[in-house]
């Protein structure tokens, strides 16, 4: 049997009129860029998110940097975050001439861990920014109460909540991508900023559209990060469905977890620890190897089954951040994690039998290792 990681080619199929409708239409108006499906789409994704306002751009990791532009993050300052994330979370930061500071992370859960955040803040600190990882958000209210604007990269986790709050709304700023492979995902790059604050949905607006009001006069020197019509065309098809499909990611996971534990393996395998108070919407389903992982990979991948380490290098190991100065051993949970976490397939169309074979395909490993 195959089990890819991701099989977008069955999400598509079920939308494939709704989708080329869409398309056609957007073709036929001739309008492209910030048009009427961009305002739909800020206005479902502002609401659902439960904020004021919703700033759409071309990509997630645009998000991430018009957020740290609004709040003047510039040469010199720090930010706090996370080391174990895709690289964007930390260029956005080195964009700016900024220092990204991290901090371990929670080994139960891969999120920041928050109770080392406080002794991580300096007179340069100008945000935190905690990563909401594999649709799981970090805890916030310890965040919110260190009096330092928050900004909240949720790229894998719209619709994800913390104590009934979702992703992106209790934040000053939430960043999201509209990525292909999340769970909301367009067909291209793209990406939306939610925000509470008038001010600065405002000024994200202006930011996005290289700092000006208008196409000829500006305020500020911003960028060029519009989100296109096709996008948030094909974004706002699939919109209707998220829930749907996040809901069916998490049974998915749910069947995962008996089954794995119900497998009496021999070897050490830890699966997701999922918070009480919050609703994690399984972007990833990640689980843990201590010692024998890539093995485990390879026996996997020799039997059609598709699997992926999310992220092998920790961001303050990555040649470019060398002068920060962080050596090996600095943050050991996050390096742990590096070492040992993997991803299982994990996605709507996921068929009962695949789940089966593809934990049996476990069990068979363990028989030979």
């Amino acid at each position: 049997m195959n089990v890819p990681l991701l099989d977008l080619q069955a999400q598509f199929v079920s939308i494939r009129d709704q989708l080329q409708q869409a398309v056609e239409r957007v073709m036929s108006s001739q309008r492209f860029v910030l048009g009427d499906e961009v305002r739909r789409l800020e206005t479902s994704i502002a609401e659902y998110c439960q904020t004021k306002h919703a700033i759409g751009c071309a990509s997630g990791s645009d998000a991430l940097l018009l957020a740290l532009m609004a709040l003047d993050v510039k040469a010199k300052d720090e930010v706090i975050t996370t080391s174990f994330s895709f690289f964007a979370t930390a260029a956005s930061i080195a964009r700016l001439g900024a220092r990204p500071v991290f901090v371990d992370i929670d080994p139960r859960t891969y999120n920041l861990d928050t109770s080392r955040v406080a002794d991580a803040i300096t007179p340069r600190t100008r945000a935190i920014m905690p990563v909401h990882l594999y649709g799981q958000c970090a805890s916030m209210d310890p965040l919110l109460r260190l009096g330092v604007p928050v900004i909240e990269d949720a790229a894998q986790a719209i619709g994800a909540t913390d104590k009934g709050r979702r992703a992106g709304s209790t934040g000053l700023i939430g960043c999201f991508s509209f990525y292909p492979t999340k769970n909301l995902g367009g067909a291209g790059d793209g990406g939306i900023l939610t925000t509470n604050d008038d001010e600065l949905a405002a000024r994200l607006r202006r930011l996005r559209t290289h700092g000006g009001s208008n196409e000829y006069e500006h305020e500020e020197i911003g960028i060029n990060s519009r989100l296109d019509e096709l996008q948030a065309a094909v974004l706002n098809v699939k919109f209707p469905s998220l829930d749907k499909w996040s809901d069916e990611r998490a049974r998915k996971a749910e069947i995962y977890t008996k089954l794995l534990r119900d497998a009496d393996l021999s070897f050490p395998l830890v699966t997701p620890e999922v918070r009480a108070d919050a609703r994690h919407i399984f972007h990833q389903y990640v689980i843990r190897v201590p010692g024998n992982r890539d093995a485990l990979m390879e026996h996997l991948k020799a039997h059609g089954v598709g699997s992926k380490v999310y992220y092998p290098i920790p961001l303050h190991l990555q040649k470019c951040f060398e002068y920060l100065d962080y050596k090996e051993g600095a943050l050991p949970e996050t390096e742990a994690a590096a070492r040992e976490t993997f991803a299982l397939p994990c996605y709507p169309e996921l068929t009962d039998e695949q789940q089966i074979y593809v934990v049996e395909t476990i069990k068979s490993f363990d028989r030979i290792s």
